[in-house]
Order: structure tokens, then sequence, then C-alpha cells
């Protein structure tokens, strides 16, 4: 029986969106509405160095009754990125967000943040080859 491996760049997402690391986490909100994301990545002098989440901002923020004027990008992002390969195995992909108990990992290639996989993203993309494989009359 053929094998099939499909990889992470096949179902990874290319909008990665970035915020300084001393930008308010009033604007982070505002780059997430603006661009329809729920994670951003943070940025100090031009290096990604964490990731800031729609939880992030209520768990380390809202709920503290810190302002979100106030509070900085760099207080509350998640650290260190966790990244992978995009020729990594998406079944690599979903073992290391299992592992580490994370919903999204940064597709990392030759030194630059080209993308991401999203627990979601990742369902969806096996939910539309196993649709494939059943309209092609194959089992699994």
């Amino acid at each position: 029986m053929p094998t099939i491996v499909a990889k992470v760049r096949d179902a990874m997402d290319t909008n990665v969106f970035f915020v300084d690391a001393s930008d308010t986490v009033s604007k982070v909100i505002d780059v997430m509405l603006e661009k329809g994301v729920w994670s951003v990545l943070v940025e100090k002098q031009g290096l990604p160095v964490g990731v800031i989440t729609d939880r992030d901002i209520f768990r380390r923020c809202l709920s503290k009754k810190f302002s979100p004027e106030a509070c900085k990008a760099e207080e509350i992002m998640s650290s260190p990125l966790i990244t992978i390969s995009p020729d990594e195995s998406i079944m690599e992909a979903m073992k290391t967000m299992t592992v580490k108990n994370i919903r999204r990992l940064f597709i990392v290639e030759e030194g630059k943040v080209v993308g991401r996989v999203t627990q979601a993203g990742l369902f969806s993309y096996i939910l539309g080859v196993l649709m494939t494989f059943h309209d092609l009359g194959i089992t699994i």
C-alpha cells in the first residue's frame, strides 16, 4: 500500500502578523481585529521573540485588571516560540502540539518565520484529505 506523507507546508497559513515588543496590548488587539487573527508574533529589534494569543490577553492582562493601554506586548507574550520546519510531517506537528500543550506552531525556513499551523487548521486539512479519500472510494 502506498504511503502518503502530508507536510506542514501543505497545511500552513502564511498570514503571520507582527507587533513590536514595546507596543501596548491595546495596539495588539487592534492588529488582531484588523487582520482577523487570534495570534500575533512579537518582535524585538526585528527578531521574533514571542507570541501573543487572545488567551494571553485575557489571562495575563485583562483578568489581572491591567490596562491594555498601559500593558506592553513583551509583558504578556508567550516565549520562546515553538517552531517547526515546513518539511516536517503533519503528524510531527500534531505530536509537538500535543506534547507541548499548545494550539499553534510557527513555521521557520532558512531562519525566517514563513507561516503557522493551528490545531483547527490541521483538523480542517486532515478532514479535507479524508473526504477526498472517501469521494475516491478509498477506505481508511
